[in-house]
Parts: structure tokens; sequence; C-alpha cells
């Protein structure tokens, strides 16, 4: 059932690592984005595949894992993704794809979460880095990277605090908090 999927469907920053995503998952993963709707029916946007290990290296150096995590730099080596699915802006098409990238990303970790995979839509990149570590050519631009693996922790959703604080926090056994308004907040009229 979809709501038990996007349930499923959280921001995971933490993976078994030495478990790996076959390719062909990441292409069928891609193959949903390729389905959604688009823009005026541009389908701008291209995906860089990665599940291999030292490239996936040369990938995680340029993302920002958690901004709220102050003392936290991203998961450990042995945490990190498996695979990446990096989002890129064919420029020769069009320059305004906000609203594909966010269908498309989601509609890929709703995917993941369906397979019983976990992972992180990273839109805090060093785009230029890694598109030089990419060897991309220049009208594709790096718009959002999407880290995947098997979760290796757990997420749980909160009520929102009276203070209304959006952070997210982790406890001292490493249980990740992310504190959602209601549905009384959310719905007007």
């Amino acid at each position: 059932m979809l709501s038990d999927i996007v349930k499923r469907n959280r921001s995971y920053r933490r993976f078994y690592q030495d478990k790996p995503i076959d390719r062909k998952e990441l292409i069928e993963l891609v193959g949903l984005a390729r389905l959604c709707p688009t823009g005026r029916n541009l389908q701008p946007l291209k995906f860089f595949i990665s599940n291999d290990e030292p490239l996936n290296e040369r990938i995680f150096p340029a993302l920002a894992w958690a901004g709220y995590l102050k003392d936290w730099d991203g998961p450990e080596v042995g945490e990190r993704p498996s695979a990446y699915i990096v989002i890129l802006e064919d420029q020769r098409i069009s320059y305004s794809t906000q609203w594909d990238q966010g269908i498309m990303a989601q509609t890929i970790m709703l995917g993941a979460a369906e397979k019983g995979l976990g992972g992180c839509i990273i839109a805090s990149v060093r785009k230029e880095d890694l598109g030089k570590t990419l060897n991309l050519p220049e009208h594709l631009k790096v718009v959002l990277v999407l880290a995947l693996g098997y979760p290796k922790e757990e997420v749980v959703i909160e009520q929102m605090p009276e203070n209304g604080s959006v952070v997210y926090w982790r406890d001292s056994q490493g249980v990740h908090h992310v504190p959602k308004r209601s549905l009384d907040e959310l719905i007007v009229g």
C-alpha cells in the first residue's frame, strides 16, 4: 500500500556499505523516474548511476549530510551508501527543472523503499566539483544526489514540539528523530 511505502521512505544517512545494490535495480529506479510527468513534457533530466565502490568514494566528499547534526560529518566508512543516483539537468533542453527534480527524486526514493532500500535526497552538493569528478560534459549540471543503501539506522517520526522546532536529532542509541507538523496545522479551511 502506498501509505506504508511513504512511511518507510525516510531520510536515511547510515547504511550497510558492504551490501551492494545491483546496477539493474538502480536502472529500474531510473525507469520509474522516466515515467514521471515533466514540465512541458521536455524530459530534461538525466541520471548518472554509481554502485562502484571506488567511484562512490570519490562522490562522497562532494556531499553534505545533515545540517542540524553539527558534530557529525556524515556516515563513517562502513556506513556509507553503496550506490548513488546523481540527477543531472541537461541545459540544452531546460534550465528550469526544480519541480521535475522533486517529482523524480521522490519517485525514485519511493521505489527504493518498496525494494527495502533507504536513502537520502541531497541538495547540499559541491556541484561543480562533482561534475568534474564524474567527467560530465558542460551541458549536464548536477542538481541532486540520491544516496542509496540498505538502512543501518532507525528513523522515527515525532510530533512537533510545542516550541515549533523542526530540528531533527539522534538519541543516545543513535535513533534518528524527525519532528513533523500535525495535520490540523497543515490543513487550512
